[in-house]
């Protein structure tokens, strides 16, 4: 018997649509493995077995079946986004237990294009940290259960990194599609801003909030990044040569990157250079200010996130984290930081086409009740961890985490890759090279 977990959302499609095998066969799978192994990993706020089974079946007799992209393709859709008929909590306590009246607009896509939505995914509570915990439900890193997933899509990248969905939906306002994939091995774009519809919330973090795929394999990025945007992202007839920039050095002041994370870096443009492309070391013109403008952007849009919210019902760092923010409200509203940090940064990608750094400064913080922690102590443990993502948010440029080498303790380690606007499908093909000349082990060993 053919087993369908494990396998990419490309497979599974094309299994589909030469019916091969059914959705319903599919999702089956996939829901038996979440129910032996998710108890150990934390991935699933709640899981849609019943429904999940039936919109399965109502996939499998659709008369367009054999034109589906992500036919029978079992998902996971992070607990910020609405799905229809599940309530959207927000990893808090706060929020209320109401059921959606309407899929957000990238589910809908989803569900067009064939997929199947099997459950919602653990965040930190209103998706605020690089770790996900709080008292709906802790997401460990599949690969070193001691470890977060990360966050905030910490419960989507869990769930690929176990084989319990091919592919799953996330978010990203400073790094949380790209934090929780480089702790889990994953690939991830989050797109520049207006590719991919946003509304994840009230103003998506002042327009720093992206929507995204995370994947197991470069084709399956793609693929699912086109649903979301409802555009294909082609792969070039020939990859040409780029001019690739190698920066090693933290963009926030006075953060040390780690060994392994730079060496990942080094050993990458290695194999980049190995392809022809041209590469040299040059860092670009960060400002000096940049701790604080990302700081005062990350707090504001939590201040706004809050409104309407029972602060009794909040965990003490997150209303520090909105009271913080409500001074900078104002200041971030007016979006001068982000295009002043956007007019330094665009003579740097005149001159290149991709910026490669590493993912993370060092390996993800142990999994652990942060949550119940104060506010300063998850701060600093998350931008010591994970200086290198804010800037593109703050540029709204696209932003790519690729799988990359291991670090000492066997988890994966991973690198960054950073284009101008529109550079969606150059990334998705520098990508795909650091693949095809370095593989990466798809999913965590955990049977």
């Amino acid at each position: 018997m053919t087993s369908w977990t494990g396998r990419t959302a490309a497979e599974i499609a094309a299994a589909v649509r030469e019916k091969r095998t059914t959705p319903r066969e599919v999702v089956a799978e996939h829901l038996a493995r979440i129910e032996r192994l998710d108890s150990r990993v934390g991935a699933f706020r709640t899981v849609r077995a019943e429904a999940a089974l039936a919109e399965a079946d109502e996939v499998g007799a659709r008369a367009d079946l054999a034109e589906l992209p992500l036919a029978g393709v079992p998902v996971a859709v992070k607990d910020n986004l609405a799905v229809r008929g599940e309530s959207k909590r927000i990893g808090s306590a706060a929020t209320p237990d109401t059921p959606s009246a309407e899929d957000h607009v990238t589910v809908a896509r989803l569900r067009a294009a064939g997929a199947v939505v099997v459950g919602l995914t653990n965040v930190p509570e209103l998706c605020v940290f690089g770790t996900t915990e709080g008292v709906h439900g802790t997401a460990r890193n599949p690969w070193d259960p001691s470890r977060t997933a990360g966050g905030s899509s910490g419960g989507s990248a869990a769930a690929v990194a176990a084989g319990l969905t091919p592919i799953a939906l996330g978010n990203d306002g400073m790094g949380s599609l790209r934090i929780p994939a480089a702790n889990c091995g994953l690939v991830t774009i989050k797109p520049g801003h207006g590719v991919v519809p946003a509304g994840v919330s009230d103003g998506d973090w002042f327009g720093m909030s992206e929507n995204g795929p995370l994947a197991t394999t470069v084709e399956d990025a793609r693929l699912m990044l086109g649903v979301l945007a409802d555009t294909e992202f082609a792969r070039p007839p020939e990859p040409g040569m780029r001019k690739v920039a190698v920066s090693l050095r933290s963009p926030i002041a006075g953060i040390a990157v780690t060994a392994p994370y730079k060496a990942a870096a080094r050993e990458a443009a290695a194999v980049l250079m190995k392809a022809g492309h041209q590469v040299r070391r040059a860092d670009p013109s960060y400002p000096v200010s940049l701790s604080l403008t990302s700081l005062a952007h990350w707090t504001a849009g939590t201040s706004e996130d809050v409104r309407g919210l029972d602060p009794a019902r909040l965990t003490r760092r997150t209303r520090v984290h909105a009271a913080v923010g409500r001074r900078f409200v104002q200041r971030v509203g007016t979006g001068r930081g982000r295009e002043e940090l956007r007019r330094r940064l665009e003579p740097f990608f005149e001159e290149y086409d991709v910026l490669l750094t590493p993912a993370l400064a060092r390996r993800s913080p142990a999994s652990a009740p942060w949550h119940e922690r104060g506010w300063l102590r998850n701060v600093l443990a998350n931008t010591n961890y994970s200086p290198m993502t804010p800037p593109w948010n703050l540029t709204g440029w696209p932003a790519m985490s690729v799988p990359f080498g291991t670090l000492p303790s066997g988890a994966p380690c991973a690198v960054q890759l950073v284009g101008r606007p529109g550079a969606e499908a150059l990334l998705l093909e520098t990508a795909e090279q650091l693949e095809k000349l370095q593989p990466w082990q798809r999913t965590a060993p955990l049977d």
